[in-house]
């Protein structure tokens, strides 16, 4: 009998942030990160669509890297748009070959990761009460 046949995989989670020429976009990101990794039980990496490194496919390649078998990956934008539906997912190799569609042409989308596990998309922050609270303590602060 195989004792490793009840066993989960090797959960990874890759936050993917847009990237920027300005630092502050990845110092944000990256605190984000901090933070979730205080409670996390599985690595985390952040990678970046433009611009930033590391890139999407150098987070996946570093995720792997740990024995990683399945990458659960949130976009952390607030809403859908053509990063989150046609940009990420062409990067992650999730768009099926997708023809028809005109993707925004970024520096890090012609780079390959090494993954054969699974990848799991997971849809933008949304309308979170989480962060209607973050602009009432804005706006108290403000007053």
């Amino acid at each position: 009998m195989d004792s490793n046949s009840n066993q989960k995989p090797k959960i990874g989670v890759l936050l993917v942030g847009h990237g920027s020429r300005l630092p502050y976009g990845e110092e944000v990101i990256n605190g984000i990160a901090d933070i979730y990794r205080q409670d996390a039980d599985h690595p985390v990496a952040v990678g970046f669509m433009n611009m930033s490194r590391p890139s999407i496919p150098e987070a996946i390649n570093e995720l792997a890297a740990m024995g990683v078998e399945k990458i659960i990956v949130t976009p952390v934008f607030l809403a859908h748009g053509v990063h989150t539906k046609h940009d990420i997912p062409h990067i992650l190799g999730l768009d099926n070959g997708s023809e028809g569609h005109h993707y925004h042409e970024h520096e890090h989308e012609h780079e390959e990761f090494e993954f054969d596990g699974e990848i799991v998309y997971t849809e933008p922050l949304g309308a979170d009460p989480r962060i209607a609270e973050i602009i009432r303590d804005r706006v108290k602060s403000a007053i």
